[in-house]
C-alpha cells in the first residue's frame, strides 16, 4: 500500500491548476511566435501576451500598461528597489524597509548599500507588525522608496499597507509591497492598497514557475533592471515568455474566481491545525500575529525540539512540511524573521511552518497534527537540537 503524502507547503510553491496547464498547451507548439515580431506568428504571440497583461491588470485593478511580466517575484522586487531608486540617484538615496522581508528585498537592499545607498531596516512587534508611525518617521527628504511586504513569507502576518500608503502619499514617496503570498488567497487592489509598486509571482497562486508581475503606477520614475530589447515598453527586456504570461492570467482569474469560499476555507483549517497543536503538544508556540495572518499560514516554535529533526520525521511520515522560507534552504542561518519578532535561538532552531492550500482537507490536518505531536516527542527525547536526525 502507498504511503498517504500530504503537502502542506503552499507558502514555497503550489501545483499548477489543469485549467492553467491547458491554457498554456497552444504555446508550447502551435503557437510559438516571437511576440516582437511582425508577421502573423508575432502578431498572434503579441495578441495572446497582451490578453494576459489586460487579464491580469483586472485582477490587481490596473491599467494593462501598468504591468511588467518579469520571471518572478525575486526579479520583480529586484527591479521595483533598483528601478525607483537609480531613476532619483542623484537626489534620493535613502530606502525605508522592514527586517522581516524576504531576501529578494533585503539582499538587494544590502546590495545597494554597498553602491553608497542608506537604508534604514525597521524593527516589528512581536507579532511581526510594522508600525505605521516608524514608517512615517523614517522618512527623509532624500527617501527615494519605501517597501513593506504585504503578507509574510515565514510567519503570515499582514502588514498595514493601507495605512502605511496614506503616509507615503502624504511625503510624496513611492511604495512598493511584496505581495508575492498574499495574491490568490486575499484581495489585492493596488488602487485600494494605495501602492505605487507591486510584486507578484505565478507559482504561489497555482500558476506557473518562471513568470512574475511587477506592477508600475503611471507615473512612477523606473530604470530598467534588465538591459536588452525594447519589451515590456522599455521596461524589461528580454522575448517576453508568452505561455508563462498566459498561464499566470489563468491563474489569476481561477483564483478570483472562488477567493472568498477557499480562504473562509483555509482559514477554518488553519484555525484547526493552530487549535489541535497548541493542544495536543506541550510548550508550542504560534509565530506570528494571532489574528491578522495569511489564511492557510501556520508557524510555530516547540521549546527543546530541532526543526530539521521535525522535517525529516514529518517527511518520513510522508508529510511536506518546512521551517521557513524556501529560498533560505540549505542556508546554515537560521530565520531572520523569528529573532527580529524577538524569538530565542533556541525557539527559532525549532521552528516549523506549515502553510494550507487546496489539496488540503481536515481528516489530514488531524493526521498532521498526531505526527507532529510524535515528531516533537521523538526530537525532544533525543536531545533537541544536539539531537538532530541525520
Amino acid at each position: 500500500m502507498a504511503q498517504r503524502r500530504i503537502y502542506m507547503d503552499h507558502a514555497a510553491t503550489t501545483p499548477m491548476r489543469p485549467e492553467v496547464v491547458q491554457a498554456m498547451l497552444p504555446f508550447a507548439s502551435e503557437v510559438f511566435g516571437n511576440a516582437s515580431s511582425l508577421h502573423a506568428f508575432g502578431r498572434e504571440a503579441r495578441a495572446a501576451l497582451e490578453g494576459a497583461r489586460e487579464r491580469v491588470a483586472g485582477f490587481l485593478g490596473a491599467r494593462p500598461e501598468e504591468i511588467v511580466f518579469t520571471s518572478g517575484g525575486t526579479e520583480s522586487d529586484n527591479a521595483a528597489l533598483w528601478g525607483v531608486a537609480m531613476a532619483r540617484r542623484d537626489t534620493h538615496r535613502h530606502v525605508v524597509t522592514s527586517r522581516i522581508e524576504h531576501h529578494a528585498v533585503l539582499n538587494a537592499c544590502q546590495f545597494m548599500e554597498k553602491l553608497g545607498f542608506r537604508v534604514t531596516y525597521l524593527p516589528v512587534d512581536s507579532g511581526g507588525m510594522v508600525d505605521p508611525e516608524e514608517v512615517g518617521r523614517a522618512i527623509g527628504p532624500d527617501t527615494t522608496l519605501v517597501s513593506i511586504m504585504m503578507a509574510n513569507n515565514e510567519i503570515g502576518t499582514l502588514e498595514p499597507i493601507e495605512t502605511i500608503s496614506r503616509i507615503t502619499r502624504e511625503r510624496g514617496v513611492p511604495l512598493h509591497t511584496d505581495a508575492v503570498q498574499a495574491c490568490g488567497s486575499l484581495p489585492v487592489d493596488v488602487v485600494a492598497l494605495g501602492v505605487d509598486l507591486l510584486s507578484l509571482s505565478g507559482h504561489k497562486l497555482y500558476g506557473p514557475k518562471g513568470i512574475g508581475v511587477l506592477y508600475v503606477r503611471r507615473g512612477t520614475p523606473l530604470v530598467p533592471f534588465l538591459h536588452g530589447g525594447e519589451q515590456e515598453t522599455r521596461r524589461r527586456g528580454g522575448t517576453e515568455n508568452v505561455a508563462a504570461a498566459v498561464g499566470l492570467a489563468m491563474a489569476c482569474e481561477l483564483a478570483a474566481q472562488d477567493r472568498t469560499e477557499e480562504s473562509d476555507r483555509l482559514k477554518g483549517l488553519r484555525d484547526r491545525l493552530i487549535r489541535g497543536v497548541l493542544a495536543v503538544i506541550p510548550d508550542a508556540r504560534l509565530n506570528g500575529h494571532e489574528m491578522l495572518r495569511l489564511p492557510g499560514n501556520a508557524s510555530f516554535s516547540f521549546e527543546g525540539a530541532d526543526s530539521q529533526a521535525l522535517l525529516i520525521r514529518l517527511d518520513l511520515a510522508g508529510i511536506a512540511a518546512s521551517n521557513g522560507s524556501a529560498c533560505a534552504s540549505g542556508s546554515p542561518q537560521p530565520s531572520h524573521v523569528l529573532p527580529a519578532i524577538g524569538l530565542p535561538a533556541g525557539l527559532t532552531r525549532s521552528a516549523l511552518r506549515l502553510s494550507l492550500g487546496r489539496s488540503n482537507d481536515e481528516a489530514e490536518v488531524d493526521f498532521v497534527i498526531e505526527e507532529l505531536a510524535r515528531a516533537v516527542e521523538q526530537s525532544r527525547r533525543a536531545g533537541g537540537v544536539e539531537g538532530n536526525v541525520r
